[in-house]
C-alpha cells in the first residue's frame, strides 16, 4: 500500500509540473519595470522553452486591435547584445492561422534588423503572427526587447512603431 501511495504521489507531482513547464514561455505575464507601457507589450510564444544555446521557434503575435492599417512591410529590431541567429528561409507570416506568401525576407545582422515583405499587403484588422523558425538562441540568457515596426502601402516610407515583445531566454 505504501508503494502505491508513493507512486501516486510522485506521479501527481510530475503531472502537475508539466503545465508549468509548457506555460513558462508563452505571452508576456506581469512585467515589472520594463520601461515599456503595457499597451505597447505584444504577446509571443517560444515553442521550445527559450533555453540558451538551443534551437527554438518564436511566434511573435500582433493582436487585431494593433493592426489598424494594412501592412506592406514588417520590421523587427532587436538589441545588439542579442547573439542569436535567425534563418530567413524559415520566417513566415500568418494571418488568421493561414500562411501569407512572402516576396522577401532580409536579415541585416549588423543592423540588428529583420525585414519581412509580404507579396500582397496584409489587410488591416487581422490577428497576425510572425513565425521565426530554426532560431538559434543566444549562449547566454537574458531579457531581450524585440520591437515591431510596420510600413503601410502608399505611406511615406517611414516605419511606424507597433509594439515590443519582451523575450526571456534562460
Amino acid at each position: 500500500m505504501r508503494r502505491l501511495l508513493s507512486t501516486l504521489a510522485v506521479t501527481s507531482c510530475l503531472l502537475t509540473g508539466f503545465p508549468v513547464i509548457s506555460w513558462a514561455q508563452s505571452l508576456p505575464g506581469f512585467t515589472l519595470f520594463s520601461g515599456i507601457k503595457s499597451e505597447n507589450q505584444l504577446p509571443f510564444r517560444l515553442d521550445f522553452g527559450g533555453q540558451t544555446n538551443s534551437t527554438d521557434r518564436y511566434i511573435l503575435r500582433i493582436p487585431e486591435q494593433k493592426m489598424k492599417l494594412a501592412v506592406a512591410q514588417f520590421a523587427i529590431t532587436y538589441p545588439d547584445y542579442y547573439k542569436g541567429n535567425f534563418d530567413p528561409k524559415k520566417i513566415e507570416v500568418r494571418v488568421k492561422g493561414k500562411k501569407v506568401p512572402l516576396s522577401e525576407v532580409k536579415w541585416d545582422k549588423e543592423g540588428k534588423l529583420i525585414n519581412i515583405y509580404p507579396q500582397e499587403p496584409v489587410p488591416a484588422g487581422n490577428k497576425v503572427e510572425l513565425v521565426l523558425s530554426n532560431v538559434r538562441n543566444p549562449a547566454f540568457g537574458g531579457v531581450y526587447y524585440f520591437n515591431c515596426q510596420i510600413l503601410s502601402p502608399g505611406d511615406v516610407p517611414l516605419l511606424r512603431y507597433l509594439g515590443t515583445w519582451i523575450l526571456s531566454i534562460s
